[in-house]
């Protein structure tokens, strides 16, 4: 992807999560006004961030595949925009 100046983080997240996992959950917390003035708060209140995400892609994979999967769908906005990302994954009735 090389959007990552367009729209918000948050929306981004959202669409690209989406996009590669089709979800029948998804939620995109924005938790970066809890962590302003620490390491990695950039000042743009956006750069810390906790997903839920509930997706079929998940079925049969362990925790670490799962968060592979997501963090692949991000790896420009976890490289350049986005400091901290808490991952909930999981598969359709866990």
């Amino acid at each position: 992807m090389t959007d990552i100046a367009t729209g918000s983080i948050a929306d981004q997240i959202t669409r690209r999560l989406t996009e590669a996992l089709s979800p029948t959950r998804l939620e995109v917390v924005n938790e970066s006004a809890q962590h302003r003035g620490h390491l990695g708060d950039d000042g743009t209140g956006e750069s810390h961030f906790r997903v839920v995400v509930e997706s079929a892609a998940f079925a049969g994979l362990n925790r670490v595949a799962r968060q592979r999967l997501v963090n692949r769908a991000l790896a420009d906005l976890l490289a350049e925009r986005i400091h901290a990302l808490a991952i909930q994954a999981r598969a359709p009735g866990e």
